[in-house]
Order: structure tokens, then sequence, then C-alpha cells
């Protein structure tokens, strides 16, 4: 059904899950997520759904070929969840009101905790998935949850990353970041309520968004109720600035990074959200071609700076609409 094999290439797991393709796509189907379905309750507000196609699962099968020396193969344990925001089907993230958000972050943080707990779990991956243009099958709006029973490669180079600059530095990489962007100033499309968000410097797509948290902090977990909450604020701000760009929903992918739940200590990582939206333009995308998936040698056609003018004027036009009652 699903299993691991080890890419010795770049040294990490790839997750082979064949019977993924048999989920559905978009309208084909009356929509699970929406009550009287019969899958979820009549009566939710935020709802952790068990993926009915999981990739990972906490009791796997044996997999399917025996693995070797050179390509070992070992069962696809994990856990994969879809976090439904909301019972509306038509409702999109940036339109909920800011109390909604703030619960939805909340049930983020009770998840990526209790997930973590478990077992073998070594990474709980918050992410969501927006629009056709980035794979997507469902319209209800959701996100998901990936616990991990190893440490993805992604996360495992900025670790490697930020612990090397905390040796040589002593301080943390985000944070110096953070604060380079707000020195320099031309990139940064947010700061409020304890939350920076800039294009970086080094942006892979266009309107490429950090959202960094002011205070050092390495998870969901030890943020103020305070702070989860101007996560919402600034979650609403950049998903609604998004969408007014080019006036319909904006495709994107939203990974949350925070540290892992190895039982290990991570004082050097730094709680961060990397949004990766496709779109170049209004009618056009930005494709991982053969440069940028062969090589991992990305171009980015845009300047991080012109594209950050653009964004922020959107973003200040939402947080000024939030905080003067319209939410």
């Amino acid at each position: 059904m699903a299993e691991l094999r080890w890419n010795p290439l770049i040294k990490t797991w790839l997750i082979v899950a064949p019977h993924r393709q048999e989920r559905p796509h978009l309208e084909e189907e009356q929509c699970p997520f929406c009550p009287g379905s019969g899958k979820v309750p009549d009566d939710y507000d935020i709802l952790a759904y068990d993926n009915d196609f999981p990739s990972l699962t906490l009791e796997p099968p044996e997999p399917g070929i025996a693995g070797d020396d050179l390509i070992p193969v070992r069962p696809a344990l994990g856990k994969c969840e879809v976090t439904l925001y909301s019972p509306l089907h038509d409702i999109t993230l940036p339109e909920l009101p800011l109390e909604h958000i703030s619960k939805l972050v909340d049930h983020w943080e009770e998840r990526y905790r209790e997930l973590g707990a478990v077992p073998a779990i070594e990474y709980v991956f918050i992410f969501e998935n927006r629009g056709e243009a980035v794979g997507v099958t469902m319209i209800h709006p959701h996100g998901q949850i990936y616990a991990y029973s190893y440490i993805p490669l992604k996360i495992e180079t900025e670790l490697a990353a930020a612990e090397e600059h905390y040796k040589k530095k002593g301080s943390c990489l985000l944070c110096d970041l953070a604060e380079h962007e707000l020195n320099e100033g031309s990139r940064v499309v947010f700061r409020h309520s304890g939350f920076t968000a800039f294009i970086p410097p080094f942006a892979d797509y266009p309107y490429e968004v950090i959202i960094v948290s002011d205070r050092h902090t390495g998870s969901l977990s030890t943020m103020t109720e305070e702070e989860r909450r101007g996560l919402a604020l600034t979650l609403k701000c950049i998903t609604g600035a998004y969408d007014s760009l080019f006036g319909f929903p904006f495709p994107y992918m939203m990974c949350m990074h925070q540290a892992p739940s190895d039982g290990r200590e991570y004082p050097y990582y730094h709680f961060h959200i990397e949004f990766y939206p496709p779109m170049r333009s209004r009618d056009r995308l930005k494709f991982f071609a053969a440069s940028e998936s062969g090589a991992w040698a990305t171009i980015n056609d845009t300047y991080p700076e012109e594209k950050a003018v653009e964004l922020r004027e959107k973003v200040d036009r939402q947080l000024k609409g939030i905080l003067g009652g319209n939410d």
C-alpha cells in the first residue's frame, strides 16, 4: 500500500504510495468534508480528519519489495491528517474571521504537540496546498499535517545551517535574517503583533514570503497565547493580500517549519512559515523545470525588491481593514 525507499544519491527517504492515484478530484464526487456527507460530523468548527488516502500510517503494512544494502526499504510509518478549516465549502483562509483563524492556530499547536508525542514520530509538518495550480484535488478549505518517522531533507538542511551559524556566530540564523531584512527594509511586507514577513532576497518564487516570529521560539507550543493570535493576524493579512494581487484566489503552498519531535533539543532553530505561490503574473506560472528540478539551481526572473512593493501595499490594506473592524 505504501512504503519508504532510500534514495542514496541525496540521502533521504522517498514515500511510495500508489494507492493515492485513486483519490477523488475536485467536484467529481460529493464533497466528503461538507456536513451531510456522512464522512464528517453534521456540526463542527475545525476538524482533524484522517486522510482517506494516507501516504503514512501508524500501523503500516510490510513493504512490497525487500530492499537491500544499497536501497533500504522500510514501512511507511507515520500519520496523515486533513485539517478542515470550516464546515463552509466555499470559504477560504483569509475570509475566515480572525477569531476563527486563532482557533485554527491553536488546533495546529495541539496536533503538533500530540502527534509529536507519538513514539517514532520525528517531525510534524503542517502545511496547506491551495489551488489547482499546485495539485489540489478538493476545494473545501483545508490544510494537512504529515507526521514523519524521519526528518525530511529540507528540514535537515535547515537544521544543519542553523546549527553551523549558531556555533560560528553565537546567534540564531533566522533571528539574524529577520534583523537583516528589517535593517535593509525593501523586502519587508509586514511587521505587527510579534511577527515579521518578507520576500527573501534568495526567493525561489516571485511572491514567496517567509513569516518569522520576532521572539526566538522553536514551535507553536513554545508561543504565548498572544503570539498565536498574532500569527493568526499575520496569516490573514498575507493570504488576503495574495488574493487581492490579481483579484482571484491565489494558489500557494504554505509550509510551517518548527522544531522536530525526535526528543532532541534544538535551541538554535526558529519557527517560521514559508509561502511558495506559483504565480509570477496574473496569467503565468513559475515552473520548476530542468535547472530547478535536475540541478536544484533555481532561477527567479523577477527582483524580490520589486515584488515586495506590490505585496506590501496589499498587506497594508488588509491590516488596516482588519484593525478597523472589517474582519
